[in-house]
């Protein structure tokens, strides 16, 4: 795995944290917290998005994002366990690896404006 996928894993992972940062911020720092989550998680999915495709990139970086809340909304959260909440992430997160599974890893230069 290169660097640039790195960046799309932890895009996503920041996601997570911004994602639930925006539900339950209620404080001057929260805010901060779940605002600077945006920046740097953006910032790193438009970056990796220059080199790989870009939907394929959009596409891991909302679907990993998406799992990741919604597990930790179960796990942290009091959110309902749902046994079809489950098989459906497993089908969403199988999608996301077939997608990097025949996405070209080797760096493309992206479009320049």
């Amino acid at each position: 795995m290169n660097k640039t996928w790195i960046k799309v894993f932890v895009a996503a992972f920041l996601e997570i944290f911004w994602v639930i940062g925006l539900t339950h911020s209620d404080d001057f720092w929260t805010w901060t917290g779940t605002i600077i989550a945006i920046i740097v998680s953006n910032y790193l999915m438009i970056t990796a998005a220059q080199v790989l495709p870009a939907g394929t990139v959009y596409a891991i970086f909302v679907g990993l994002g998406t799992a990741g809340t919604v597990m930790a909304e179960i796990l942290f959260f009091g959110e309902p366990f749902k046994l079809a909440k489950i098989i459906l992430i497993t089908i969403l997160l199988a999608g996301i690896i077939g997608l990097k599974l025949i996405t070209n890893d080797q760096a493309e230069k992206g479009a320049a404006f």
